[in-house]
């Protein structure tokens, strides 16, 4: 089988593909991979670390304001697209997936007038911009909420989750919290705002310093590499101390394997966080940015909210109060954490690569 991948911009386009191209490979060690991304997105930092071939386009997304960029848009979308039929032309797929991203329309768009089976993944409960675009001539679709069922046709549609949620559910994790000088017979709670951190969150939590110093949970915050000399700064200025059972990072680059070792997240909505954290049936309090398209993570926040396997506070009700409230009502009661955990991991699903390549298989031509 011969698979085109291609999805840039964002970390939540790029991964679902990288761990399905494993799954794939996994049932069939004879596959051949090429994954097509653009020269903006960060995919051009990413997927050339794995044994992928990489290939990049130029293009660029829409400005939402009428302007003259969006000619130059339209330009390099069609200058893309026929970029993208020589490579397609050259390599010979079997089938092209597309994860999402600008990128992503010009091949998939290119692979549909070429007559190449074409699958795309919708990780959101608000479907993007341009799997909307290739939704029409798409051969099948795969959703990562139910909540998007009603924007698709249906016809073609499919739940079947994240493939990321595959890929940590199977991840055999030896992390120790005692590498960062912290205990592990203690709950964890773990404060993450994303790799590059959220302003938001880091506050609150600065917030919260003086309370979780009197707490019996360790609290581990990831700050975000450009943002933790601000918290340390405002950390000095407020005359505020760390305890020893609380952490301030700038990253952690194996975030799914400490994941396994907390006992509640605090994170964003995003598509990718909630598979890593349902494959786990991990307890989440959710802070949806309020900064993305469609609201799509206060939507996101939403569908495990009232499944019973999340809290959510909107951004502007974030502070160090209702941290606090949300942590002490799932740290100290083990009641409504297990009740939660149970409901996680019903909403999870773990199978989510396993059902992906069952689709992509169903659309390829003996």
């Amino acid at each position: 089988m011969k698979v085109v991948l291609s999805g840039g911009g964002t970390g939540g386009h790029i991964y679902p593909a990288l761990a399905l191209a494993k799954i794939i490979e996994e049932k069939e060690p004879e596959a051949e991979f090429l994954y097509i991304g653009s020269f903006r997105g960060v995919e051009k930092q990413i997927v050339p670390k794995t044994n992928l071939p990489f290939m990049q386009l130029d293009v660029q997304g829409f400005s939402r304001s009428l302007s003259l960029t969006n000619f130059k848009t339209i330009y390099l979308f069609l200058k893309a697209t026929a970029a993208a039929k020589k490579i397609l032309k050259n390599f010979q797929p079997d089938v092209v997936v597309g994860t999402g991203g600008y990128v992503s329309g010009a091949v998939l768009y290119a692979a549909q007038q070429m007559g190449i089976p074409t699958v795309i993944h919708e990780q959101n409960s608000v479907a993007g911009v341009t799997n909307k675009f290739l939704a029409k001539n798409a051969t099948k679709i795969g959703l990562g909420f139910e909540a998007a069922k009603d924007q698709f046709p249906a016809d073609k549609t499919e739940v079947i989750g994240n493939p990321r949620a595959q890929e940590v559910v199977n991840l055999q994790s030896d992390f120790s919290w005692t590498s960062y000088g912290l205990e592990d017979d203690k709950k964890t709670l773990l404060i993450f705002g994303g790799s590059q951190g959220a302003p938001a969150i880091n506050l609150a939590t600065l917030d919260a310093i003086s309370t979780f110093n009197d707490r019996p949970y360790q609290v581990v915050l990831v700050a975000g590499p450009k943002r933790i000399d601000n918290f340390n700064r405002l950390l000095q200025e407020r005359g505020l101390t760390l305890g020893d059972h609380i952490k301030v990072l700038p990253y952690i680059d194996n975030m799914p394997a400490v994941m396994k070792k907390a006992d509640v997240l605090v994170s964003r909505a995003g598509a990718t966080s909630i598979a890593e954290l349902t494959a786990l049936g991990l307890p989440a309090i959710l802070v949806p940015s309020p900064f993305v398209t469609g609201d799509h993570q206060t939507k996101n926040a939403s569908a495990l909210v009232e499944a019973g396997a999340a809290l959510s506070i909107k951004e502007p009700d974030f502070n160090g109060e209702s941290l606090i409230k949300a942590a002490d009502a799932l740290l100290l009661d083990d009641q409504q954490a297990k009740a939660m955990q149970v409901q996680s991991a019903a909403v999870g699903i773990t199978d989510a690569g396993d059902r992906f390549y069952r689709l992509i298989k169903s659309v390829i031509k003996d």
